[in-house]
């Protein structure tokens, strides 16, 4: 990540704590790592209040302060324990900011702060869906920061019709990804072959990925359904590919394995569990597609296969449209992507032959346009950039809406 040259910056002697339950690999627990290198590139202290995982020694090479805490506790016993810990660690460490991350830390957070009385940002990371009054009343903590950052749009129009008392209190920074890792230019072609062949795909075939999570939401029967189409329709030489954990959920599993038996695509879709090289990932698929059914806060892997200059097709709906231009939100000749209705198989299927057929001048300029869009709205300096400017407004006194 490229930061700006070392000059006087708000935050430089400060010291920020950011809370969040476990350093593993998901986005929240990123981009904490991330926040942490550009405050220590900014001359602040960034410590990361957590239970431990994966991301610690990344934290540590680049500059962070782990500070073991029981931070993944939802047992409101151990929370307000957990309160006169962590203020007694901000007094310690004169930290000058709390940062929180997750609901039941941010609670935790929120009363450590307002004990010190100093400045509570939250980020929102999920849509943190609610119907019952008291999950309403927990998810609330989320927007009670000094600032409450959202990932997306979407996000921040969802937090103002659920808690409008915190409008004037949001921001929204969406979030960034590293172009210096998702770069055709950094893959070696070895990589690309590594996955081939590790996903069985023929010299001849081309590959359609849904890099995600096994789980319902995330589309993967309605690409199932959409393969089958094309294949009706008769497109072949095609490898569907479904690269995600399946996390415990072997029902899922086996009603998908199912699906792909009774539409006649055994060896066609393929599980080919979880994978580790995302970038090569992108650049080895032909077409990357991201069906959900229900919103996403944001859409990362549509930001990282347009930095690819893969094309994509995604549902239109949550915060994944934002990252994707589509007719007739702007004009052909713009187009970084499609858009189709979520759930809608013959739509999927419409959208995913077209980008197949792509000629090869018409797929390197919406390579090109993809990255450039992706580039200039979606940069983890951008990100970093944003977040830092949130905490230095509250260092100088520019948000002035404190809540209880």
């Amino acid at each position: 990540m490229a930061f700006p040259s070392s000059h006087f910056h708000p935050l430089e002697g400060r010291t920020i704590l950011q809370v969040v339950p476990e350093l593993e690999a998901g986005g929240a627990e990123r981009t904490t790592v991330d926040i942490a290198e550009g405050l220590v590139h900014a001359g602040a202290r960034a410590l990361v209040a957590t239970e431990g995982g994966r991301l610690v020694g990344e934290l540590q090479t680049k500059g962070g302060v782990w500070i073991p805490f029981p931070a993944a506790t939802k047992n409101p016993f151990s929370m307000v324990v957990n309160v006169r810990k962590l203020a007694r660690i901000c007094h310690q460490e004169r930290v000058f900011l709390v940062h929180a991350r997750s609901r039941a830390p941010a609670w935790v957070g929120l009363g450590a702060a307002r004990s010190l009385n100093i400045p509570f940002v939250t980020t929102y990371h999920g849509s943190y869906s609610g119907r019952s009054s008291v999950k309403v009343l927990y998810n609330s903590v989320m927007a009670r920061g000094d600032a409450v950052i959202a990932n997306s749009n979407y996000t921040g129009e969802l937090i103002r019709s659920v808690y409008p008392q915190a409008g004037e209190r949001i921001r929204v920074i969406h979030r960034g990804t590293d172009f210096g890792l998702f770069s055709p230019q950094a893959i070696a072609p070895e990589r690309i072959e590594a996955l081939r062949k590790a996903w069985a795909v023929a010299p001849h075939e081309r590959v359609v990925l849904l890099a995600a999570r096994l789980t319902g939401w995330k589309g993967q029967r309605v690409l199932i359904e959409a393969a089958a189409k094309l294949r009706d329709a008769g497109l072949g030489d095609v490898a569907y590919i479904l690269a995600g954990d399946p996390q415990g959920r072997d029902s899922y599993v086996k009603e998908l394995d199912g699906l792909i038996e009774a539409r006649k695509l055994k060896g066609v879709v393929r599980r080919v569990g979880h994978c580790t090289d995302m970038p090569a990932a992108f650049l080895a698929a032909s077409v990357v597609t991201v069906p959900s059914t229900e919103p996403e806060a944001f859409g990362r892997s549509a930001v990282e296969a347009q930095a690819m200059g893969t094309p994509v097709v995604v549902s239109d709906l949550g915060a994944v449209p934002e990252t994707v231009l589509s007719p007739p939100a702007v004009q052909p000749h713009e187009r970084t992507g499609w858009r189709v209705p979520a759930g809608d198989a013959d739509a999927l299927a419409e959208a995913l032959g077209a980008a197949l057929s792509l000629g090869a001048s018409a797929r390197i300029a919406l390579g090109s346009r993809a990255r450039a869009h992706v580039e200039r709205h979606f940069s983890l300096e951008r990100m970093v950039s944003g977040t830092l400017d949130v905490y230095s407004a509250l260092l100088e006194g520019r948000f002035t809406h404190r809540t209880s």
